[in-house]
């Protein structure tokens, strides 16, 4: 315990107590070693708190140290043939005066309890799981969308494939359903619902969804294009014009926005020698692209000549068509027409007649009036 041997039962009792506190199990996890060291202190303090066991005790060792000198004195005047140089002599064996103190003699200092408190730390540690397990259910969550409506995709470009408009359309709004800013189905069922459906405001719609995620100039040049469609085909031509004028401008390749652009400005804007331009920049792309010679437009093109008065370049067009499609009514009561204006009554006549042995429908009238 630390006390020397003349030390008064007040200084053993506050060594007790300082050493109790000190090797005490509790504070220190219950380590096993520190329990030994708590039995010991207990022994110790068990005998030398009580006046008659330290008197024992003390007796006990003042007649150990007396054996120990006896026996000290004896190796001392030992006999040569006894005495072992170099070898210590083994330690007394140590005085024990009863067994160790079990479990009932322990003496454990109730501890008081006290009631949990959450310190700013813990609310912060709390607030920190509660945000990663949301974060990870959310990843979760996208994560599924998004393979959700990538399958739904493909099954319905696979349906478009097919040409089973329904079921394709089904697929695609389910995609939508999981991911709705998913550009690519936005533009597959803005086509179904313009090309299939004729629902233009829905594929106006769907593809002014898709333009504010596309991810390319060719990709966001398509999309306009097909919006100036659908605004056209909704009677709004000066929104279609912008539109189909911002697709040009992105991609001066794309011929299909070209030619939708010179038939607006032709037919609904009345925008004659814009309506050629456009018109001849697009056939002449799907010319150097090795595509095959549109008659409509060449036909709207040489319309356009015919409104400004440009007789010759109209009749040449309208000649061109005739080479590649000698039974086209329509294009003969144009050169009907194209006569009429010149003034030569004979070939007016000629060509509505022409026409209307075709089928088309306008050339008997003109010719019942022109030609009687």
């Amino acid at each position: 315990m630390g006390v020397s041997a003349t030390a008064p039962a007040a200084e053993i009792k506050g060594a007790y107590k300082r050493l109790a506190v000190r090797f005490h199990p509790d504070k220190h996890g219950g380590s096993t070693q520190f329990e030994e060291q708590f039995k010991a202190v207990n022994a110790a303090y068990h005998v030398l708190g009580d006046a008659t066991r330290r008197a024992g005790y003390d007796y006990q060792l003042r007649q150990a140290a007396r054996r120990a000198d006896e026996a000290r004195r004896q190796q001392q005047y030992a006999p040569q043939a006894q005495q072992v140089y170099g070898v210590p002599m083994p330690p007394p064996a140590p005085l024990r005066t009863r067994r160790p103190a079990g479990a009932a003699e322990r003496h454990y200092q109730r501890m008081p309890r006290q009631r949990a408190k959450f310190t700013r730390r813990d609310y912060l540690l709390t607030a920190g799981l509660f945000l990663l397990l949301l974060l990870f259910m959310l990843s979760v969550k996208v994560t599924m969308d998004h393979v959700t409506a990538v399958s739904n995709y493909e099954d319905g470009v696979r349906a478009y494939a097919r040409r089973e408009w329904s079921a394709a359309h089904s697929f695609l709004t389910e995609a939508l359903h999981f991911k709705p800013r998913y550009s690519e189905a936005l533009r597959r069922r803005g086509e179904l619902e313009q090309l299939m459906y004729r629902d233009f405001r829905a594929a106006r719609a769907d593809y002014s969804a898709a333009l504010a995620d596309s991810k390319s100039v060719p990709e966001t040049a398509g999309l306009l294009f097909r919006l100036g469609q659908c605004q056209a085909s909704l009677g709004r031509p000066d929104s279609a014009e912008l539109s189909l004028t911002r697709a040009v401008t992105l991609d001066s390749t794309l011929s299909a926005a070209w030619l939708a652009r010179g038939e607006l400005r032709l037919f609904e804007l009345r925008r004659f020698p814009e309506a050629v331009h456009d018109f001849s920049t697009g056939l002449r792309q799907r010319l150097t692209a090795r595509q095959p010679l549109s008659l409509k437009y060449l036909t709207y093109r040489g319309l356009a000549y015919y409104k400004q008065q440009n007789f010759g370049a109209a009749r040449t067009d309208y000649r061109q068509v005739l080479e590649n499609s000698p039974r086209n009514g329509q294009v003969n009561f144009l050169l009907g027409r194209l006569a009429q204006q010149e003034g030569n009554r004979p070939a007016a006549c000629e060509f509505f007649r022409r026409a209307g042995k075709l089928g088309y429908v306008y050339a008997a009238e003109a010719y019942r009036k022109s030609c009687p």
